[in-house]
């Protein structure tokens, strides 16, 4: 007797259906699986029978084909030991079979026949809503995850015997109930625990402050430049509370990436705050970018929609550095192997923070600086110019006075910075109303061209700022990006020449 169960497999951050064909017919015993399946799927044979048998169910000793179809296409992990097992008992007679043309199962059998986690649950629950599905039967673990989705029946299963006894209709499972962005944590809190900094706890640095507002509000990179202790690292870890928060469909992109990346952290079915991600310096370029014989997101895909901060920017690897490059301008990153490419998004905001030369006192006003100018200039030379030249905000952090430290007033909120930020978005949105852009850093150069016009004084300020600052065409757009973005802080129409000097003293002045 045939038995077709439909299963799934991820492919990049996508589902892709797999139909779990199983026969069982006369013959020598045995149980085979094909369907280019991996050591994890064929090990399948092992967990199947044992929790079959440990469940009190009868395993039949036939002969057990499993074809895993498409057969091109590689199957991997443990996600279909449930639809195997249940195709099984459907084709020895033990359970019926209706009903199954219209569900998807995923999951991983122990041996006592329990239901395990299995990555990229969301977006296999999301191919089966766009299939047209009727119902999906997932690890208990997962069944928040998958009840994100909506007009689709998700039943939680905790063992094998719970999903027969359904399947007879001797004890139906109860549909795990759909959750919304409003059931969820708030943003920049994880089980209660705020995970960001405030900005108000940060003393001194207004004109930091002010750049990473800007920064927020256009979606701006930034690098922080300072000697050590000055608070770079707790700048960048202040810039998620004043970005804007999340919405519905963003948080929905950030959780399908952790899913299928399998970082999705217990029971936290939503990511509802923004991703910070803050990798040591001796990652290498894989760890970074993503990859792997069968590719998965990297750390640039995992601070999508977020921040992604470099510490200690020169100490990077020159190639691992060069790998940003292309992902900064084309918000993707696209991996490529003998198999074929995969494609993850990675739009995040990069802040990156250095000292001015290896022992970090290089134009200090109060230590002086013990190496020698060659060792300085060889430092600041890890870092390309194409690469600086991506980084719209250059901040120079210098050391904070006592006086600032022991100031018993705290700064600006985050929330007053942030309701800001998100008037300015909200300006830029409407501005970009019917294209996909959402923020002044995407606007390409025909954007750009159209939308950030200068007056005469303007146009003659800019025709300085290139002569002097020998800015390149990459670095003029960008200015008039980060110019676009003050005047929408301002509530202005147009873009002033006050805005733009502003948006001109944030380019690096340093010979790297």
């Amino acid at each position: 007797m045939l038995a077709r169960v439909s299963s799934c497999a991820v492919i990049g951050l996508d589902g892709a259906v797999v139909q779990t064909e199983v026969d069982v017919s006369n013959g020598m015993p045995s149980f085979v699986i094909v369907g280019l399946p991996d050591t994890a799927v064929q090990e399948s044979r092992e967990r199947v029978q044992a929790a079959v048998k440990n469940a009190g169910l009868s395993f039949p000793y036939r002969r057990v084909t499993v074809n895993l179809a498409p057969a091109d296409l590689r199957k991997e992990g443990p996600a279909y030991d449930l639809p195997i097992a249940v195709g099984l008992l459907v084709a020895s007679g033990q359970i019926p079979g209706d009903g199954l043309d219209q569900t998807l199962m995923v999951g991983e059998l122990s041996l006592d026949g329990s239901v395990r986690h299995v990555r990229g649950v969301l977006p296999m629950t999301v191919l089966a809503r766009h299939l047209g599905l009727k119902r999906v039967f997932v690890p208990a673990c997962d069944a928040r995850e998958a009840a994100l989705i909506p007009d689709l029946e998700v039943y939680p299963v905790e063992h094998i015997t719970a999903l027969v006894r359904h399947l007879t209709g001797e004890s139906p499972l109860e549909p795990a109930k759909a959750l919304s962005l409003s059931d969820e944590e708030a943003p920049g809190e994880e089980n209660g625990r705020t995970i960001f900094t405030a900005l108000e706890e940060i003393r001194g640095q207004e004109h930091a402050k002010r750049a990473l507002e800007v920064a927020a509000a256009g979606g701006h990179n930034v690098l922080l430049i300072g000697p050590p202790g000055a608070g770079k690292p707790l700048l960048a870890r202040a810039l998620p509370s004043i970005l804007p928060r999340l919405s519905l469909e963003e948080a929905l992109d950030i959780t399908r990436v952790y899913s299928v990346a399998d970082q999705l952290p217990p029971d936290v079915p939503l990511i509802r705050h923004r991703p910070f991600r803050a990798p040591h310096h001796t990652i290498s370029h894989a760890g970074l970018a993503g990859g792997g014989n069968w590719p998965r997101p990297g750390e640039i895909s995992l601070a999508h929609r977020g921040v992604l901060f470099l510490d200690e920017f020169p100490e990077f690897g020159t190639r691992v550095l060069e790998v940003l490059r292309q992902p900064l301008e084309d918000k993707v990153v696209t991996i490529s192997r003998a198999h074929g490419s995969l494609t993850f998004p990675a739009n995040f905001m990069l802040v990156a923070a250095m000292n001015p030369c290896p022992c970090g006192y290089a134009g200090d006003a109060v230590r002086a600086c013990t190496c020698a100018p060659a060792l300085v200039t060889r430092y600041q030379k890890r870092i390309s110019g194409p690469m600086l030249d991506r980084i719209d905000i250059h901040v120079e952090v210098p050391r904070v006075e006592f006086a600032k430290l022991a100031d018993p007033q705290p700064g600006e909120s985050s929330s007053a910075v942030r309701a800001r930020v998100e008037a300015a978005r909200a300006r830029a949105r409407e501005r970009f109303a019917g294209s996909d852009l959402t923020c002044n850093a995407e606007m390409r150069a025909g954007d750009v061209r159209r939308i950030c016009r200068l007056d005469d004084a303007g146009s003659a300020l800019m025709r300085a700022a290139m002569q002097q600052l020998q800015l390149s065409a990459r670095a003029f757009h960008r200015v008039l990006k980060v110019a676009r973005t003050i005047a929408d802080l301002s509530a202005s129409e147009n873009i002033t020449p006050a805005h733009l000097a502003e948006a001109l003293q944030y380019r690096p002045r340093h010979n790297f």
